[in-house]
């Protein structure tokens, strides 16, 4: 923790509430990349000031022009020098406030990046177990795991793979409705500070957290022939803005619309045109708010949707007409 030997001079303790550090885009930052240091006082916060590992950090630092709550400090390049454990304090008429919570900004390098999966799928219920696996093709000694939030994580969950294999089981244990947001995962090796590139994010929705549930219906009808136009329609009584579509046992993301008004209803059309085989399977709707977008109504009541193949057509019979003579002949062509 940060000692009062490593605080600003004419600094008195508790003075004033702290400040809140975070970084944009994220506390891990390709290497040669431009990141920036948000820290946000109260109204009375004149000037601010940044620390590393306890060290006075000398940037130019500006006030935000609408107000003079947030002090900003820019660094251009991400490099490893620049990485390290950052706090900020900010000054008023009445003295300096507490340090803020410590901020981990970390260098990541051009390395292969792993890749994120959720075992239960990314849509989970509250009370389920959530476990998330980080894996690589690349032999990585260690695994983070951050969850992007304005702060940052305050400690990223840092795993050994098992022995043998590439890749980390992080158990986030039961879930609830904070467990909802983006995540990403990093590979490392001991015996460097330096992180890989970052997985490609994965979104955790925390399902049953709006009252609604919403009500699925299909167009033409749940039994289609292959190559027709079908239409998945996803209503809810309750405003929402944003529905979502999934399909059971799909490792990929849900499909997104955003929400239209017609006849007391909010709704969203999700068309696959045409349709394959591959459409075929159990489907669940929910909708959700943009101002809490990682939390979901319950689900609408499952529809399946039956895809028949094109197959053969059937055998059909269809008689032509020759006069050769006084005799009709039926000729039987395909």
């Amino acid at each position: 923790g940060e000692g009062l030997c490593n605080a600003p001079s004419g600094f008195l303790p508790g003075t004033l509430p702290k400040p809140t550090l975070w970084a944009e885009p994220g506390p891990v930052i390709p290497y040669r990349s431009p990141v920036t240091l948000w820290c946000e006082g109260t109204l009375e916060a004149q000037k601010f000031d940044l620390y590393k590992e306890g060290k006075h950090v000398l940037w130019n630092t500006q006030t935000e022009r609408k107000s003079t709550t947030r002090g900003k400090f820019s660094i251009t390049h991400m490099t490893e020098h620049d990485a390290g454990r950052y706090s900020c304090y900010y000054n008023s008429p009445t003295g300096w406030s507490e340090p803020s919570e410590p901020l981990e900004l970390r260098a990541t390098g051009e390395s292969e990046k792993p890749s994120l999966l959720s075992q239960q799928g990314p849509i989970v219920a509250s009370g389920q177990n959530l476990t998330l696996q980080c894996r690589s093709d690349v032999g990585y000694d260690r695994f983070a795991l951050h969850k992007e939030t304005k702060q940052g994580l305050p400690q990223s969950l840092v795993l050994q793979p098992q022995a043998g294999l590439s890749q980390a089981h992080f158990p986030l244990d039961t879930v609830s409705r904070s467990h909802g947001g983006r995540y990403r995962c990093y590979g490392g090796y001991n015996l460097s500070s330096e992180w890989s590139a970052p997985s490609d994010p994965l979104d955790i929705l925390v399902a049953g957290h709006l009252p609604d549930r919403p009500s699925l219906s299909v167009q033409p009808g749940p039994r289609v022939a292959s190559g027709e136009n079908v239409t998945l329609l996803c209503q809810s009584q309750s405003w929402r803005d944003t529905f979502l579509l999934s399909k059971e046992g799909a490792a990929s993301p849900p499909l997104c619309r955003g929400s239209k008004h017609r006849a007391q209803q909010y709704q969203a059309e999700f068309s696959m045109s045409p349709v394959t085989s591959a459409h075929g399977g159990t489907y669940r709707c929910y909708s959700s708010h943009s101002t809490s977008p990682f939390l979901l109504s319950h689900p609408s009541e499952p529809l399946e949707l039956l895809v028949s193949g094109k197959g053969p057509k059937p055998y059909q019979l269809s008689c032509q007409l020759w006069v050769l003579s006084p005799e009709i002949l039926w000729a039987v062509r395909e």
